[in-house]
């Protein structure tokens, strides 16, 4: 039978129990640093986060402002030529207040220049209308005061254009031929410049206006009928159509000019 040192059995126990306190000092020594540590990781991570977030919104940023860079780029590429050429109107505009004085000096002569010179075609000209076209000539030396010199000028303009039209338009009116007691009604028509011609309305009688004699020429049965048709066809009546007919002026061949 063994025997036991009981002072041994408390020695060993009191060093157990001293080493059990220790390791549990130590043990909670160590939770609040590693708590410590961990909240120390979290905070970093979130600021890793923060960082990284802004990163983003910087990049966002900097792709946004890329993109209107390219945008504007393009707009001003669109622009460009229309800002060129509003240049180049302000640029006329401003020559022309600059010549404007001498303009106001010259206007009233070159008005007067285009009258007469618009007065002397009407009178060389096939003798359609021919009181209604000198009326409006002399409507323009009609120097009325309260006219302004804009006003004068629009009326000059706005009668060259109508005689001007005359050479575009197929016309038919019925008017009178001839003074005095060889004054008879008759039908008119007239092909733009080329032709001029009458017609009596009982068809027996028609002539074309010859511009090189100044004086009407006698038609034929045949061309009687053709006046017939171009009356029709300059009131409508049928659909336009070849017209076989002498022409009033002398048409110049292809390349010709003026001797």
């Amino acid at each position: 039978m063994r025997s036991f040192c009981y002072p041994c059995l408390w020695a060993g126990a009191f060093w157990l129990g001293v080493a059990s306190t220790a390791h549990a000092e130590v043990a909670l020594q160590q939770e609040p640093q590693e708590a410590q540590e961990e909240h120390s990781q979290a905070e970093l991570q979130i600021d890793m986060d923060a960082v990284d977030d802004e990163s983003r919104a910087m990049l966002e940023e900097l792709l946004e402002l890329e993109r209107d860079e390219r945008r504007l780029a393009r707009d001003n590429a669109a622009l460009a030529p229309r800002l060129e050429r509003q240049a180049e109107a302000l640029a006329r505009r401003e020559a022309a207040l600059d010549a404007l004085p001498d303009t106001r000096e010259v206007l009233p002569a070159l008005q007067e220049r285009l009258v007469e010179r618009l007065a002397s075609w009407i009178e060389s000209d096939m003798p359609f209308l021919h009181e209604e076209r000198k009326a409006r000539v002399a409507s323009l030396r009609d120097s009325t005061p309260h006219l302004t010199p804009a006003e004068r000028w629009e009326r000059v303009v706005t009668a060259w254009r109508t005689e001007l039209d005359y050479g575009r338009e197929v016309d038919a009116w019925r008017g009178y031929l001839g003074e005095g007691a060889e004054r008879r009604e008759v039908d008119f028509l007239r092909l733009g410049r080329i032709g001029f011609y009458y017609l009596t309305p009982d068809g027996r009688d028609a002539g074309v206006w010859d511009a090189k004699e100044g004086r009407w020429a006698a038609l034929d049965e045949a061309q009687r009928s053709e006046v017939r048709n171009g009356l029709r066809i300059a009131r409508d009546r049928r659909a336009p159509e070849l017209l076989t007919l002498p022409v009033s002026q002398p048409l110049k061949r292809a390349g010709e000019g003026d001797a």
